[in-house]
């Protein structure tokens, strides 16, 4: 591909991985005033991925063997179903601002779970961990958290089954382009769903024309746009570009969650997001020449 499309497309993808992701966490809130949140992450993904991938398929992308749909069914379950599940169900009793705070932590697991295949974990990045980690302590000291351990346990679960998910693909066979988009948005999409029927969740009587636009948002932008480009990144520009959402994902957040919703930040989880992107920042520049 030439260099000047390439890096358009880079610039494209970061775009949407920056503003569109950042602002599906109050979709999500939106979606759930009227969806079950299992129910509404499934159907979520199992749409946009059968979307996606009739439209791969009569571009004339071959069917993924057995072994890529293997492999991205292994993705689809730690990124959409354990990773965004986790979010949307969490989001009953967290604010929009305070989740994607939390999701801003993955860098740090990113570097800690790609010492598995091999990736040495420099001093830098150690700093950057134990600086992270001092940010997800304060964040549990007071604010929405305070108390609430086990939905603090729930979004640090989150964060780290997606970054486990995100590194361990680019070791999986996975097929080629946004077929692989496609194939893990199915595999994630229909766990969730039979997540959502053994837990119990049934159709809503009612939706709001709100939790309707919030799914179209999630189904269009939120699926087909954005989880196609961030998996775009992963395979082509470092860590470091991949990841740099995570700096401006939760800025997004906040200020959407308050403008729209009018969600109401602490000084508390303001200091622990100052914290947490120091650490995020000194993970991901370390990463930059000690390639994940």
């Amino acid at each position: 591909m030439p260099k000047p499309r390439q890096a358009l497309l880079i610039a494209a993808a970061l775009f949407c991985t920056y503003f569109i992701w950042g602002s599906t966490y109050l979709a999500i809130r939106f979606g759930i005033e009227s969806f079950p949140p299992f129910m509404m992450a499934g159907v979520r993904f199992t749409i946009a991925g059968a979307i996606l991938y009739v439209v791969m398929r009569y571009a004339g992308a071959p069917n993924p063997d057995r072994r890529q749909w293997l492999g991205a069914g292994i993705v689809g379950l730690l990124l959409p179903a354990l990773g965004n599940g986790t979010v949307c169900y969490v989001q009953q009793t967290v604010s929009s601002s305070v989740a994607a705070l939390s999701i801003a932590t993955a860098p740090i697991w990113m570097a800690v779970f790609a010492s598995i295949w091999g990736h040495r974990i420099i001093a830098k990045e150690w700093l950057g961990i134990a600086i992270g980690l001092v940010g997800i302590i304060l964040l549990n000291m007071g604010g929405s958290f305070s108390g609430d351990y086990l939905s603090a346990f729930l979004l640090i679960f989150a964060a780290a089954s997606w970054s486990f998910g995100s590194v361990w693909g680019k070791h999986l066979p996975m097929p080629q382009g946004l077929m692989a988009s496609a194939a893990q948005m199915l595999a994630g999409g229909l766990a969730l769903l039979i997540t959502s029927a053994i837990s119990g969740e049934t159709w809503p009587q009612a939706i709001s024309a709100k939790s309707w636009g919030a799914m179209l948002f999630l189904i269009v932008l939120g699926s087909l746009v954005a989880y196609s480009a961030y998996q775009y990144l992963l395979h082509t520009v470092r860590p470091l570009v991949a990841s740099s959402n995570t700096f401006v994902n939760p800025i997004v957040a906040f200020a959407v969650g308050i403008w729209f919703a009018g969600e109401h930040v602490t000084s508390s989880e303001l200091i622990a997001l100052a914290v947490i992107l120091v650490g995020v920042f000194l993970v991901l520049s370390a990463t930059q020449h000690n390639e994940i």
